[in-house]
């Protein structure tokens, strides 16, 4: 396969803690090592990345895709892309009753080992309306006090998809079913930064694992309320063509739905991940590496 000779990439911070627009990079041809690498560290940085007027046909999308892991496929969502059951189908208009994504998460963090990063590229927009808000995970953590942060990192948080896909999507009351269910560290270490990350969010985190109920909701609604102040996070206008990467591991995304009864139509992949390092563990095995 032959390698189009790329411009020279030009990553331009969005807002001081989250986002930024790339440009100098031809998302429909394939990326040789050196782009792919700059991408992976524009990401880790900015935590999303924006670029404009990239339309991708769903080979092409998942070809990128692929440049920086192998594809997940949804375990619930009800329009896949025909031929292509790696490629979801993003899509409302005026039958739609309810979107997902209408609150704070990181995708499928019920999961095992949730989603590495997302790339959507959208395809039709509404007149006005229809932004994506994101919210850079680390940054949250830093804003808390060293009390806090300690406290956290001895913590772990139950991540439950029955609370999101029983009954939201065609098919799924049938019975017998399971979801997928998972229990991670409230504190991961992002492996390419080495920031620590917040890893709890409000649809899928049903409760942390060593508190009792009263206490984990209170914590819990703390924790959310931090995600979403706005000097967090960044919020994105989209264009037809535009196409979005988010790095699941250190950001969270809100999709707004304030554009009914108008279309908003868009193709999305998703990059498998690695199960999250908890910040307390990847401390202890630093430590036990330096005696």
């Amino acid at each position: 396969m032959n390698m189009s000779p790329q411009k020279q990439l030009e990553i331009t911070r969005a807002t001081p803690h989250c986002g930024a627009r790339v440009a100098g990079v031809d998302l429909s041809q394939p990326l040789d090592g050196s782009m792919v690498e700059k991408l992976l560290e524009g990401l880790a940085v900015h935590c999303v990345l924006f670029f404009e007027d990239q339309p991708l046909t769903p080979v092409q999308q998942k070809a990128l895709g692929e440049h920086f892991g192998s594809l997940h496929v949804h375990p619930a969502w009800p329009r896949l892309v025909d031929g292509h059951p790696e490629v979801m189908e993003i899509y409302s208009d005026e039958t739609t009753t309810r979107i997902a994504g209408e609150d704070w998460h990181s995708d499928v963090s019920c999961d095992p080992e949730p989603p590495m990063g997302t790339i959507l590229q959208m395809l039709e927009v509404p007149p006005a309306g229809g932004d994506t808000l994101f919210a850079n995970m680390s940054a949250v953590f830093e804003s808390l006090s060293p009390s806090m942060q300690q406290f956290l990192e001895g913590l772990n948080a139950v991540h439950d998809g029955e609370l999101v896909y029983r009954d939201r999507y065609d098919g799924m009351s049938e019975e017998p079913r399971t979801y997928p269910r998972s229990e991670h560290p409230v504190v991961c270490v992002h492996p390419v930064s080495g920031r620590k990350v917040l890893f709890v969010n409000r649809i899928f985190t049903s409760r942390i694992v060593e508190l009792g109920e009263a206490e984990s909701d209170a914590l819990l609604r703390l924790l959310f309320q931090r995600i979403e102040q706005p000097e967090f996070q960044c919020r994105y206008q989209w264009r037809p063509g535009s196409v979005v990467f988010w790095d699941n591991r250190c950001a969270q995304h809100h999709a707004l739905w304030d554009y009914y009864p108008h279309r908003r139509r868009g193709h999305r992949v998703t990059i498998r991940g690695l199960a999250p390092v908890s910040a307390r563990g990847a401390q202890l095995q630093l430590d036990k590496n330096s005696q």
